[in-house]
């Protein structure tokens, strides 16, 4: 190819981009003014839907406004007692559900579980990953096994789960184990889902992945890695061309009574279980890419790529007074 070509072709490239750009943002501020209602939704009627770490918290939620949607629920946990409290609930409710102990920081019980899930109910075609860890403590006086744990629980397990099939695939990574399961489940999941081209990868991640907290540093690393988790998942499945496989991530600030950081000092308003429920079920049916929650934030984030350390630093610490109030107050799965 000559050079008077690659120059052609380049700035043929760049107009194209530039117009498409164009077009997205258009069709973006557009859909701002579009009623909710009349956005196009899917619906989980009839989905088999496993959660992890659905004893308590937001998973307990995600289960019970999901059975109320019509879904099979599945549930996941290593708090027996908590399992069989939403187990009941849900049951006496009317609704179909099923749990089963599982410990979600060893791989072969995940195997052995999702196994016999298979085999009991049938393929999984909703998967809502619940579970996580949080230290709480200043840089220098975290243990090394809890930094560990950290990063094993919510980053470097995400590869490892390689032997269950869904058809139809909603991946919803939330409060405990959140990096963990995302990466076990995805390779599990994912092969069907490629094979179909239908599915949908959601990653509730946190918006700790995107500023870090004083006393969260394992925490925010970990959440980092999920965020960035998600992102190359899209882009490999962009490059393939599959277009029906979908990803979603979802970034709650703090929440209010979860057992994660309940004591926390904030500026901002703690969020609810049952908003953040709510939120993270619509992102699914509407297959939204990116959520951050609250809604401010999304604007407020990219100050900081924008302004310099010695404000953004003064912005952050003004923000979260202190996440942990009382070190290693954060309840850990």
């Amino acid at each position: 190819m000559s050079d008077f070509s690659k120059i052609f072709t380049a700035i043929v490239n760049v107009l194209s981009l530039v117009l498409y750009a164009i077009f997205e943002i258009l069709r973006v501020l557009i859909s701002l003014f579009i009623p909710a209602s009349y956005e196009p939704v899917k619906t989980v009627e009839g989905e088999i839907i496993l959660i992890t770490g659905g004893a308590n918290g937001l998973g307990r939620e995600l289960a019970i406004k999901l059975a109320m949607r019509q879904a099979k629920i599945v549930l996941w946990d290593i708090d027996v007692k908590g399992l069989e409290e939403t187990y009941k609930f849900i049951k006496d409710a009317g609704g179909v559900v099923y749990r089963y102990k599982c410990d979600l920081r060893k791989r072969e019980d995940i195997y052995k579980v999702a196994e016999q899930v298979r085999k009991d109910i049938g393929d999984v075609s909703i998967l809502i990953n619940n579970a996580g860890v949080v230290s709480g403590y200043w840089i220098l006086d975290l243990p090394d096994h809890l930094i560990q744990r950290t990063f094993e629980v919510n980053s470097m397990a995400l590869f490892w789960v390689n032997k269950f099939y869904p058809t139809f695939f909603f991946f919803v990574q939330t409060n405990h184990f959140q990096s963990t399961l995302l990466r076990q489940t995805v390779k599990a999941f994912m092969p069907k889902m490629i094979e179909k081209n239908r599915g949908h990868v959601v990653t509730i991640g946190s918006m700790a992945g995107h500023m870090a907290s004083p006393k969260l540093s394992d925490y925010s690393a970990s959440k980092y890695a999920a965020f960035g988790f998600d992102e190359g998942l899209r882009l490999d499945l962009a490059i393939r061309g599959i277009t029906g496989v979908k990803t979603t991530i979802i970034c709650p600030n703090f929440i209010a009574e979860t057992g994660i950081c309940n004591e926390v000092i904030t500026r901002f308003r703690k969020l609810t279980v049952e908003e953040v429920v709510d939120r993270t079920i619509l992102a699914i049916l509407r297959e939204e890419v990116i959520v951050m929650m609250p809604l401010i934030l999304r604007f407020t984030f990219w100050f900081k790529w924008l302004g310099p350390w010695s404000i953004v630093s003064k912005v952050i610490l003004g923000m979260i007074t202190d996440p942990m109030p009382k070190p290693g107050s954060c309840v850990t799965y």
